[in-house]
């Protein structure tokens, strides 16, 4: 039996958050690109977690989709997502660049869109464990329930 980890996964997304914000105020765009992009990621996990489901991958548009499934998400939601997993890999690695250190490519605009929508995913996860916590059901899966 596996122990249920969601506010585990939150508070690590949070603190990802955190770090997402220190890295973009220090200038380290790239860090602070792929930290957001974690704290997507495990957001989404949290919300798999409460739910007793399965969640695998690091493709924060692909766990969102999955979670569709399950429960309504918004379709701004999954397009900042699909932002934000450009940034898994390349923030991290020479070699998924076309040329340059990842520190060159990633600009300040970047990071400041990439760490909005992570806020707006973590914001939206978070207020999917609020309403479970409240002893409210997940809202019904999209298409009725």
């Amino acid at each position: 039996m596996e122990v249920e980890r969601s506010r585990d996964f939150l508070l690590q997304a949070k603190r990802d958050l955190e770090q997402a914000r220190l890295s973009l105020r220090e200038g380290f765009f790239e860090w602070a690109a792929f930290a957001a992009q974690q704290a997507a990621e495990k957001a989404v996990k949290a919300v798999f977690q409460r739910l007793g489901a399965v969640a695998w991958g690091h493709s924060v548009a692909g766990l969102l989709e999955e979670l569709a499934q399950k429960l309504p998400v918004p379709e701004a939601l999954l397009d900042a997502a699909s932002e934000l997993d450009k940034a898994y890999i390349p923030s991290r690695y020479p070699d998924a660049l076309p040329e340059g250190a990842p520190f060159q490519r990633y600009r300040r605009g970047e990071a400041e869109r990439l760490l909005g929508h992570a806020e707006a995913v973590y914001a939206y996860c978070e207020g999917v464990l609020s309403q479970m916590d409240e002893g409210g059901a997940p809202p019904p899966p999209r298409g009725g329930a």
